[in-house]
Parts: structure tokens; C-alpha cells; sequence
């Protein structure tokens, strides 16, 4: 597993070699610093911990300065990653080069908020004829039971709160990666606005 922090920059297009294009994401990848590196031996898991942005010392207390060895600075962001395919060690920086030999990328995300919305924006439900008189254009239709057993069941598709929620999009494939400007280009579409937080990490599918 090869893992990072990285940001969104936002969609673009690029062409390749035969002419045809491609819409990528463009994700930017400052250098990440390992926090600290827990062994199988003391931990009983392998992992490292990896932390991105410098936080302001007047935004850190004690408890949250603890974590940090004397040589790091207090991040904003930290990530743990299990089984990391790299030999790191505390004080390092990682960037872009971690994924040179790998293909495809999956990418996690809290997507975007969309507030409470209806069964037809929320599940892509048909709806009812838009005519004039119908009465049933956009409503859900009929949710509830009979006398038996005289209940609605529960995951049954109804208006509610829509997006902002974690989301992992797999096997993204890599079409370019630039370590002067620090950035990935995947192919398609990634979860979340624009400069929002990401974890990108080798595909675990592919």
C-alpha cells in the first residue's frame, strides 16, 4: 500500500499521442512528512503516519503537540497508512515520486453537500407526467405498508439529506505525473470541491 495527502486542483482535458482527449483531475501533492512510523513489534501493525499543511503554534496545544517529534512541526492534516510500500523514516518528506511505477490510484473524498433534495435529484427516480392535472409529477409515490405489517420498512428510497459524505473512487488511472509542479493527473472525475483535502493511494482492485 503507497499512500498521500494531497489537494484538488480541479478538471481539465489532455490530449495523447493518437489525438484523442482525455478529462483529468488534476490533484497537487505537496512533499508529506512521517509523523512517526509504528512496527509490528510495539504497535502489532506496521504503519506510518503521515501529516501535511504546518499549523500556527498559537492553534496548538499540548495534547495535539505530544504527537509530533521535536523535528516536525504540528500539522494540519494527518493520515495513518497500514503496510506502506516505502522505506520512510521519521522526519522524511514523500511526494509525487512514491507512485512513478503505478498505473491506477484510488481516491477518497468527502463529497460535495447538497442539502435535503427529493427521490428524483437524490435517486434518479422517473417521476410522474409533467402534464396539466396529473397531480403526480415529482412526488415519491407510495411508501407505506397495509395493516400488516402496518410500518414503513427501513432503506426504502425517500427525499433526505444529500452528499457530504465519504466517498472512494477506484482504479483512477494515472495519465501523467509532473514532480515540478507536483501534481498527478487521473482520469476522470474525483469527489469533493475544489482545493478540498484528499487520500490518494495505490489501487487495491487493479
Amino acid at each position: 500500500m503507497k499512500g498521500l495527502i494531497a489537494k484538488k486542483v480541479g478538471m481539465t482535458q489532455v490530449f495523447d499521442e493518437s489525438g484523442n482527449l482525455t478529462p483529468v483531475t488534476v490533484i497537487h501533492v505537496e512533499p508529506n512528512v512521517v509523523v512517526s512510523a509504528k512496527k509490528k513489534e510495539n504497535c502489532g501493525y506496521d504503519a506510518v503516519l503521515l501529516g501535511l499543511d504546518d499549523l500556527k503554534s498559537s492553534k496548538v496545544n499540548k495534547a495535539y503537540a505530544g504527537q509530533f517529534p521535536e523535528n516536525v512541526t504540528p500539522k494540519r492534516h494527518l493520515k495513518e497508512f497500514r503496510n506502506f510500500d516505502a522505506d520512510v523514516k521519521v522526519g522524511d518528506l514523500v511526494g509525487v515520486e512514491l507512485f512513478d511505477k503505478c498505473r491506477y490510484l484510488d481516491v477518497t473524498a468527502t463529497s460535495k453537500g447538497k442539502g435535503f433534495q427529493g427521490v428524483m435529484k437524490r435517486w434518479g427516480f422517473q417521476g410522474g407526467r409533467s402534464t396539466h392535472g396529473s397531480k403526480f409529477h415529482r412526488e415519491a409515490g407510495g411508501t407505506g405498508m397495509c395493516t400488516t405489517p402496518g410500518h414503513t420498512f427501513k432503506n426504502i428510497k425517500m427525499p433526505g439529506h444529500m452528499g457530504n459524505v465519504r466517498v472512494t473512487m477506484q482504479n483512477l488511472r494515472i495519465v501523467k505525473i509532473d514532480p515540478e509542479l507536483k501534481v498527478i493527473m487521473v482520469r476522470g472525475a474525483v469527489p469533493g470541491n475544489k482545493n478540498c483535502t484528499l487520500i490518494v493511494k495505490s489501487a487495491v482492485k487493479k
